[in-house]
This record gives C-alpha cells, structure tokens and sequence, in this order.
C-alpha cells in the first residue's frame, strides 16, 4: 500500500509540474506576443510616415533613406487603400489564384477589427486628402502564438508517459509479489501437507474411523489450495470443463462451511455450458466471490449463482442480499489492499481478477449493487 501511495504522489507532482509548465509558458509567450505587437506597430508607423513622405516627394526630396525603410518589411503583411476605400497596394500576403480583390478586403477588414490601421493625410488640415495603412501580425507573431500550444502538447504527452511507465511499474512490482508470495506459499505448505497425508495412511491402516475420513478431506483440500499457488505466475493450459459441474463442487463446498441461515439458489442451464477454464483456479474465483458475499450478509441472507449463454459468452452471476458496494467503490474492490473487514488483506477479488482476466481472457465485474440492497458479481467467459 505504501508503494501504491508513493506513485500516487509521483504521479499528482507530475501533473502540478505539467500544471506549472503550462500556466507559465502561456504567460512568458503572451508577454512576448505583447512585446512584439507594440515593437511591429511602432514598425509600421515609421512605415506609413515612409509611405507618406513618398506620395509627398518632389524632384528635391532625398528618397534613400524612406525607400530603405519601405523595402525594409518583409514579414509583417500591409494592404495601403485611398481615400475611397480602393486598395492600391499590398505587401507580404500570399494571395489566392482567384478572387484576389475579395480576399484583400477580407484582410483589411479583420485588421481594422484588430485595431491595425494609420490613416496618413497628405496635406496638412486637409482631412479629405487621406490614404489608409492597414496591417496584419508577421510570421512570427503567428509561431509565437501557436508555439505555447505546441509546447503544451509535448509536456502532456511527456506526462502521460511518465504515468504510463508508472503504472506499468506497478503493476510488474504487484506481478512479482504476487508470483512470489504464492511460489513462497506453495513451497512452504508442501512438506506439512506431505507429511500429514503420510500419517493419514498410516492412521488408515490401523483405524477406519469417518473422522480420519474427514480429515483426508481436509488434507486434500490444502493440497489443492498448493496446487493452486504454485499455478500462479505461470498459464496454467485451459481446458473445456462442463461449467455446471465445476460451479457444483463450489457450491457443495461452500454449504458445508457456511452457517444453515445462508440458503443458496442455484440457477444452471440444462443441458450444461462448457467453457475453457482451469478448473482448480476458477473454482478458487467463485468461492472467494461466495465468501465475500456471505460476509456481507453477516452469514444470513440469499446467494444465489445463476448461469445462463450470452451470444458466444458464458456468464456467471453471483447476486447477494448483503450491505451493498457505493458506486464510486466498483472499481476500488478490485485493488490489491482494498477491504472493508476487519480482518483480511484485500487481496481476494484482486487475485479473481487476475485469474479471470488475465489467465482466461475474460471480464469481472460488479455489474450492479447498492447500499442495503446487496450486490451481483459478473464473470464472462469465451
């Protein structure tokens, strides 16, 4: 669990780091564009004056200099109009094959909208004697704009890797513990189990009492819970199995351990569905699903197990009359360390999951339940 926390944080730092990055690479290139809106505007009115000092030359006038100025702007686009409106140049505007005339006064239009216009009058006082100087962003104006957005979506992806690393981490250091952990339980369960089958024999040959019989019961049930340890980490082959025989002997097992005040209603096809499955694993989902259920109603209530074809899927449905799950929890129950007991490691309904989905290429789920109102358990199956 304090692993699980510890990448939690990582993953929470990342996204403020990303958070910080954003904001603050948004802000430094507004602050830029600003910068460069007033440096170009002052351009251009130093370029309508060039302009105008221009349409006002005579043969004495030294035009070095303006023309210098004029042939200067090569980036920031400019469409020059006269008094009545008509355009009578333009510079740096990439201009269709057709309907040039229309697409100018498009362009003149949204720089107006702007606020990008100097009207120049020729003659001192003389307001009717005017041309007008319209003029849009430059190139790079337009870059610096999108470049934040570029840069944003680099960040996240850069996030979402990080995440995803994180994740795949997890969930590799949860498979090596889990493998671990049930390699270590089956090793260290094989010896007694050995032994104890050993003394059963030989209690067998001088005794045939049914308590003896019980207890060879019990001693093959532990060594089947080995078995089913030592299966994990490993992809144990599946094989067709009728599903009614095999959700039989969960059933009979249960009946035998749970208290007379827990009725269950078995719900099976006939004929029987096969499905392939490893028997002596999925029998371990089923009974850590009716045993999660039974607690739930505090060892009083109805479980019922139906089965039943859906298209090509075979489906088990495990409905208690328990306490019920809240909806935000239905995902939650499967985490490993996720309990409501008091007693238990949370590792039951992680552990089906695994089992179902990735040793049977299937899917668990809580399909529906509610506070009070118990709860269904789905399993599919190809």
């Amino acid at each position: 669990m304090g692993r699980i926390k510890e990448i939690k944080h990582i993953r929470t730092i990342l996204i403020a780091i990303a958070v910080v990055i954003a904001i603050s690479s948004l802000l430094v290139s507004h602050s830029l564009v600003k910068d460069l809106e007033r440096e170009e505007r002052n351009k251009m009115e130093v370029f309508a004056e060039a302009y105008r000092t221009f349409n006002n030359a005579d043969e004495n006038t030294d035009l070095s200099l303006v023309l210098e100025v004029i042939s200067s702007n090569n980036t920031i686009p400019v469409v020059i109009l006269d008094r009545w409106d008509s355009i009578t140049s333009y510079l740096n505007l990439e201009i269709p094959k057709q309907d040039t005339l229309s697409y100018l006064k498009q362009c003149v239009e949204s720089m107006r909208n702007d606020g990008n216009s100097i009207k120049l009058y020729h003659e001192d006082g003389d307001e009717e004697n005017f041309s007008e100087v319209c003029f849009g962003e430059s190139v790079l104006i337009n870059r610096l704009t999108i470049y934040p957005y570029i840069q944003l979506g680099v960040v996240l992806i850069f996030v979402l890797i990080a995440i995803f690393a994180l994740l795949s981490f997890k969930k590799t250091e949860q498979n090596r513990v889990w493998v671990g952990l049930s390699k270590e339980t089956a090793h260290q369960l094989g010896t007694p189990i050995s032994s104890l089958m050993a003394w059963i024999e030989l209690l067998k040959d001088k005794y045939s009492d049914a308590l003896i019989l019980e207890m060879e019961k019990d001693v093959n049930r532990l060594q089947m819970i080995a078995e089913r340890f030592s299966k994990i980490g490993s992809m144990p082959a599946p094989v067709q199995e009728d599903m009614v025989m095999v959700l039989d002997r969960v059933v009979a097992y249960m009946e035998r351990r749970t208290p007379n005040s827990v009725r269950f209603v078995k719900n099976f096809p006939n004929p029987p569905l096969n499905a392939a499955v490893n028997a002596s694993l999925f029998e371990w989902v089923v009974e850590n699903l009716c045993k999660n259920a039974v607690d739930a109603m505090d060892g009083q209530g109805v479980l019922t197990i139906d089965m039943f074809k859906e298209n090509s899927l075979v489906v088990i449905e495990i409905t208690d009359t328990g306490k019920g799950i809240s909806k935000n929890l239905f995902k939650s129950v499967f985490d490993p360390g996720f309990t409501t007991k008091k007693r238990g490691w949370g590792l039951g309904l992680s552990l089906a999951k695994r089992i179902v989905e990735e040793y049977h290429n299937g899917k668990i789920y809580v399909k529906r339940s509610e506070p009070g109102n118990g709860t269904t358990f789905r399993i599919e199956l190809k």
